[in-house]
């Protein structure tokens, strides 16, 4: 009997070595590489024409001539919804026929009743091949029946085989496959067990294969680590077309649904959604659930708007700052980058003359939301200083701009769309930067358009 091979695989940027090493000279990471075995040659796989072997075609359909790019058919792929116009606007404008989605999230964020919810309703649509590897199919129509979900014309399979899944998936040709999840699946010529480096990269591309070649929009369910990170070999997230992550504690009614990648849109797009009794109900209206504030102001709270994929949003975020008792004062970011809130808290000090290296400084961006652009720099620093001198700011102000390093108040994108949304809310006042002041400012609100961090200080 022949000896079976192993690699060793890098579980972050999936480079592969014949023996083991300590750091991977591809990405230059530390302990990240696995050993993985291999499959075994089938008989006359040697001999075999190129694509014969299964594969080829992960493009889709193959085509062995050398054409010109300007003779390429530019007819766009027609999407279809997903019934749910957030889960739309995430992918860029609903699912492309052939694409592989991949869904990840924590446990208990909703992943699997997203996915039921939107398999139920097109179901009554289209053909819909539901397979479940995690749960049994009774605990799946248990679950739509809470949801008081339509159940008929879905079809359900019970399977972690990705052999006899794909049987099936030729045999009834669906327009959407949903794997869940992609941890649990495993491919009998792989010897290691499922949720391993080998088989997570090997059912995955097995069934993109299947997916390109058929046109069947594929969504795969994907855990994630203990840093929020998809779990799995890096190399899963570059074969798939798009990537999303389902965001939300337990302990939150609220989910946000942000794209990470996407060939078909644009990425850092947010979808969100309130969970309830009946399952995921899109929020059409993001920044009234993420206003929800007290009848009294504190001090410390301001209003900003910030920019998630196409469309802007407003959120509130509170800073409180204490007296420190520690030699070493605190800085703890929630929503928010640590790094940058060290920094600003630096310019502040430099540029604005408060001090605040003996104060405990807590912040929160308000609703669990994850702020990652530069906009949100000037409302933190104003709702520090306003923590700072226990000076409430008016309810109806609002606040953005990029703090840069010698002071100066840097303009963003779409300044004139985040000023409008703000309006739009009932706000009659805003500091932003001169960049983004318009020429006109919206019936009822005076905008105030400053260079530097001293003029916004003075006109709080």
């Amino acid at each position: 009997m022949a000896r079976a091979k192993s690699a060793f695989v890098c579980t972050e940027c999936g480079a592969e070595y014949t023996k083991w090493q300590g750091q991977c000279s591809s990405c230059r990471e530390w302990n990240t590489l696995s050993e993985v075995r291999l499959a075994p040659a089938r008989p006359g796989a040697a001999a075999s024409p190129a694509g014969a072997s299964g594969r080829g075609g992960y493009a889709g359909a193959l085509s062995r001539e050398v054409v010109d790019l300007g003779s390429v058919d530019l007819s766009e792929v027609p999407r279809f919804s997903s019934t749910f116009g957030e889960f739309d606007r995430v992918l860029g404008g609903g699912l492309v026929p052939g694409s592989a989605v991949l869904l990840g999230g924590h446990p208990g964020a909703g992943k699997s009743t997203l996915l039921l919810q939107t398999a139920c309703k097109l179901a009554q649509q289209r053909s819909v091949l539901y397979v479940t590897g995690e749960e049994s199919l009774s605990q799946v129509a248990m679950r739509a029946h809470r949801l008081q979900l339509p159940t008929q014309g879905l079809k359900m399979l019970a399977e972690t085989s990705i052999e006899t899944i794909l049987g099936v998936a030729e045999r009834e040709r669906p327009d959407v496959l949903i794997i869940d999840s992609i941890q649990t699946m495993h491919l009998e010529d792989i010897s290691s067990a499922p949720g391993g480096v080998a088989q997570v990269r090997e059912s995955a591309a097995a069934l993109t294969r299947f997916a390109k070649q058929s046109s069947t929009v594929l969504l795969l369910v994907g855990h994630v680590t203990k840093d929020g990170s998809l779990a799995g070999p890096k190399v899963l997230e570059h074969m798939i077309d798009a990537s999303l992550l389902l965001e939300g504690g337990s302990d939150s009614r609220f989910r946000t649904l942000r794209g990470q990648k996407n060939r078909f849109g644009a990425v850092n797009e947010l979808g969100v959604f309130a969970m309830l009794e009946q399952g995921l109900k899109e929020v059409k209206n993001p920044s009234a659930i993420f206003l929800s504030r007290g009848e009294e102001q504190a001090a410390g709270s301001l209003v900003m708007v910030v920019w998630e994929g196409t469309r802007p949003i407003l959120v509130e975020v509170q800073a409180l700052l204490d007296e420190s008792a520690l030699g070493n004062p605190r800085r703890v970011a929630v929503g928010l980058d640590p790094n940058r809130l060290a920094m600003l808290l630096a310019v502040l000090h430099r540029h604005g003359g408060l001090f605040t290296g003996d104060q405990d400084v807590f912040l929160n961006v308000v609703g669990g939301v994850k702020v990652l652009e530069t906009s949100a720099d000037l409302a933190v620093l104003l709702a520090v200083v306003s923590s700072l001198q226990n000076r409430p700011l008016p309810r109806e102000l609002v606040v953005f701009g990029e703090v840069g390093l010698s002071g100066e108040i840097r303009p963003v994108p779409s300044g004139q769309e985040r000023i409008v949304e703000a309006a739009k809310h009932g706000f009659t006042r805003a500091i932003v930067p001169r960049g983004n002041a318009p020429r006109q400012s919206p019936e009822g609100m005076e905008v105030i358009a400053v260079d530097k961090l001293a003029d916004a200080l003075e006109a709080l």
